[in-house]
């Protein structure tokens, strides 16, 4: 899709505006070559706030490995700073009455505090092979550009096609769909995984270079001791 223009310089953009439907309207008119319409997930602390306080840890601990499982929703607001992790630790300290019931979403906190921190010490470097694929190829024979099949959501597999679909439309994934989609373009297309990453981060609301990089080298096997795949069974979990 060609890059998006505007009559108006950035420093004329209106500030205050009455409700999303004002804002979902300026921006089609401001911006008439970008498509789709305004993701369902709500910015703000007040939106925040509502997302923590539906979170139920145990639930989490269950069922997090489902696509239709509890998800807490609260990565968009912690990527932008809306939320800090202490805040959610917090909360979720306050909302179990075991420390078990609230292992598993603290481990995920942490997960993300690594991630910052391996930015923190690689600075631009995530942006590169951290170590050699364990695939059996080499990384000069995966692909520098995302197929155009993948990007329009037109592979021809429903899960894939389903996947980049939310994706783009509501900025969001589950981990697991992430995975998934990853696996799909590194191991089976043949695809560098910054091609992947790179179309992520054109998405994501709750999207950052450390964990979506880093993640996508996990996938590929730069990041880690072997390569993730896949099978059908996973899917129909």
């Amino acid at each position: 899709m060609p890059a998006a223009s505007s009559s108006l310089d950035p420093g004329d953009l209106p500030r205050q505006l009455p409700n999303r439907e004002a804002l979902n309207s300026l921006l089609q008119q401001e911006f008439p070559e970008a498509s789709g319409e305004l993701s369902p997930i709500r910015g703000g602390r007040k939106a925040a706030e509502m997302r923590l306080s539906k979170v139920d840890p145990a639930r989490y601990a269950r069922s997090r490995n489902h696509l239709e499982g509890m998800v807490t929703g609260l990565s968009p607001y912690i990527r932008h700073g809306v939320l800090s992790l202490a805040e959610v630790r917090d909360a979720v300290f306050r909302r179990i009455r075991h420390r078990d019931e609230g292992g598993k979403l603290i481990n995920e906190l942490g997960w993300r505090d690594f991630w910052q921190r391996m930015w923190l010490e690689l600075g631009d470097a995530i942006a590169e092979d951290q170590e050699e694929y364990k695939t059996g190829h080499p990384a000069s024979s995966y692909s520098r550009e995302l197929p155009q099949d993948v990007r329009d959501g037109c592979t021809g597999l429903a899960c894939m096609d389903g996947f980049r679909e939310q994706l783009v439309t509501t900025g969001w994934l589950h981990n697991h769909a992430r995975m998934w989609l990853a696996a799909y373009v590194v191991h089976w297309r043949r695809v560098h995984w910054r091609a992947g990453a790179d179309w992520f981060l054109e998405h994501l609301l709750d999207g950052d270079p450390a964990s979506n990089h880093l993640s996508w080298q996990w996938v590929a096997s730069c990041f880690s001791h072997k390569p993730y795949f896949f099978n059908r069974d996973n899917l129909e979990r």
